[in-house]
């Protein structure tokens, strides 16, 4: 393995380019599907196609003038109940969620509409059991302490040892002076950090969602300039002085 030490990816052997290669095209489609897992998700917060700061402000902060089956109701739930269903729950979660009107009224709604995916999907809550969408029906404070830790653990754990080969790989390029180069290996990191802090600190204020939004452009240009730079300087000689 000490080839991998020589200043430019187009020197290396062609098993190594190979390994580099696959690596950097599975990476670089994951982190595609994630921003469409992203747009599908936290996108559809607000009801609208499409991430905006709204979305992000009801994913974390939460709309504390309605509740979470509301939110869920007109957004990305919007289309598997019709709007008479839908209708009721919503009513019925701005009464107060009264339990007298759970056998009779809301628990055939959740059983026809709602529990064939949220009773059968890991991950998914089960509103098809009272004390559940009880909960979820009350106002929406955001994510709540112990979902924001153990989504924060994981994104900074997964991510950073993506950006870390990411940037390895992208280190043997040519081209950049060395602080250029520098910066765009540690951007990803900085962004990542920065925007899971945002997560916790717009749980706290609603101004801070811009930060979740800035953190996550950064880490996304960062990482996509080394791909497509590496991949590049892969398979087509890259003719500069060393270093």
């Amino acid at each position: 393995m000490n080839e991998i030490h020589k200043t430019h990816l187009h020197e290396l052997s062609l098993p190594i380019k190979s390994l580099f290669t696959g690596y950097l095209l599975a990476i670089g489609v994951g982190l595609l599907m994630a921003g469409v897992q992203i747009l599908l998700t936290h996108g559809m917060a607000d009801g609208k196609f499409g991430l905006s700061v709204d979305d992000i402000v009801y994913s974390y902060y939460g709309d504390r003038t309605g509740s979470k089956l509301e939110a869920k109701l007109n957004g990305s739930m919007k289309d598997n109940a019709p709007p008479e269903a839908r209708l009721t729950l919503i009513k019925w979660a701005r009464a107060g969620s009264p339990e007298n009107e759970w056998e009779t009224t809301i628990k055939p709604l959740t059983e026809q509409y709602c529990v064939g995916c949220h009773a059968n999907m890991p991950g998914i809550v089960n509103v098809g059991e009272k004390g559940i969408i009880l909960k979820v029906a009350a106002t929406d404070t955001g994510a709540s302490i112990t979902n924001l830790t153990r989504v924060s653990h994981i994104h900074l754990f997964g991510i950073a040892f993506i950006f870390f080969f990411v940037g390895w790989i992208f280190s043997y390029a040519g081209g950049f002076s060395q602080l250029v180069k520098a910066g765009l290996i540690f951007f990803p990191f900085a962004f990542l950090i920065l925007d899971v802090a945002a997560w916790w600190l717009t749980r706290l204020n609603p101004g801070f969602a811009w930060l979740v939004i800035i953190g996550g452009i950064g880490y996304s240009l960062a990482s996509t300039v080394m791909i497509f730079t590496s991949l590049y300087q892969l398979w087509i000689p890259y003719r500069t002085n060393k270093g």
